[in-house]
C-alpha cells in the first residue's frame, strides 16, 4: 500500500463513521501486520504521515507485531526499542496519544523480553538507563520519561491470559526486586525538583509532569 493507501485506512480505523469501511480497514490492519512489509510500512507512516492516526495506526501495528506468540528475533525487537525511544525523543511534541501508545510498545517489548540475554547482557533491562537521558532534557522530554517509566511498570503488574501465569509472575517479581525501588526513588527525586520552583499555573505541561 502507498503512503496515500495506508493514510486513507487511518481516517476510516479511526475518524470514520461508516461501518461497512471501518470493518474493511480493519481487515486490511490486520494483513498489514501480517505482511512482510510491516515494519517498512510502520516506518513510512512514522516518518512520512500527515496526521497524528497515522503514527497512531503505525503505534498498533507494532503493538500487535512485539506481542505475537511466536516473537520476532531478539535484535528486530532491539532495534524497534531503540527506533522508537530515538523518534520520540527527536519529537517530544507528538500528540500525546501518539506518544502514549508508542511507549506502549516500549513497555511490551521490555516485558516480553525481560529474560533474554545478548552478549552477557539483559538487553531489555536498559530501560532505567534510557529514561535517565530523558530526565536531562527538556520539559517535555521529562514528561516522556515519567510516562515511559508509568507505562511500563502498569505494563508489569498487568496480567496477559493469553501467556503461561508463572512467567508473568517470574517477570513481575524480577522488576519488583531489580527496578521498582529506582522507579520510586527517581520518581520523588523529579517530584522535589519540580516542586522546589514556584508552581505556575498556567503552565500545562509543569503540570503534567507532576
Amino acid at each position: 500500500k502507498s503512503l496515500a493507501e495506508l493514510e486513507a485506512l487511518c481516517t476510516h480505523l479511526y475518524v470514520g463513521t461508516d461501518l461497512t469501511e471501518r470493518i474493511e480497514a480493519e481487515k486490511a490492519l490486520l494483513e498489514l501486520i501480517d505482511s512482510p512489509e510491516c515494519l517498512s510500512k510502520c516506518q513510512l507512516l512514522l516518518e512520512q504521515g500527515t496526521t497524528p492516526y497515522a503514527q497512531l495506526l503505525a503505534a498498533t501495528c507494532l503493538s500487535k507485531l512485539v506481542t505475537r506468540i511466536n516473537p520476532l528475533p531478539i535484535e528486530q525487537r532491539i532495534d524497534i526499542r531503540n527506533y522508537i525511544l530515538n523518534y520520540v525523543a527527536s519529537q517530544p511534541k507528538l500528540a500525546p496519544f501518539v506518544i502514549q501508545a508508542l511507549i506502549h510498545v516500549i513497555a511490551k517489548l521490555t516485558k516480553l523480553g525481560w529474560f533474554e540475554i545478548q552478549k552477557d547482557e539483559f538487553v531489555f533491562r536498559e530501560i532505567i538507563a534510557d529514561v535517565k537521558k530523558f530526565l536531562q532534557g527538556t520539559m517535555e522530554h521529562c514528561i516522556i520519561g515519567v510516562t515511559i517509566l508509568s507505562e511500563l511498570t502498569q505494563e508489569m503488574n498487568l496480567v496477559d491470559y493469553s501467556r503461561p501465569s508463572a512467567k508473568h509472575r517470574k517477570i513481575a517479581t524480577s522488576f519488583r526486586d531489580t527496578c521498582l525501588k529506582d522507579i520510586l526513588v527517581l520518581a520523588c527525586f523529579l517530584l522535589k525538583e519540580v516542586l522546589a520552583k514556584p508552581l505556575n499555573l498556567q503552565d500545562q505541561d509543569q503540570q503534567n509532569l507532576v
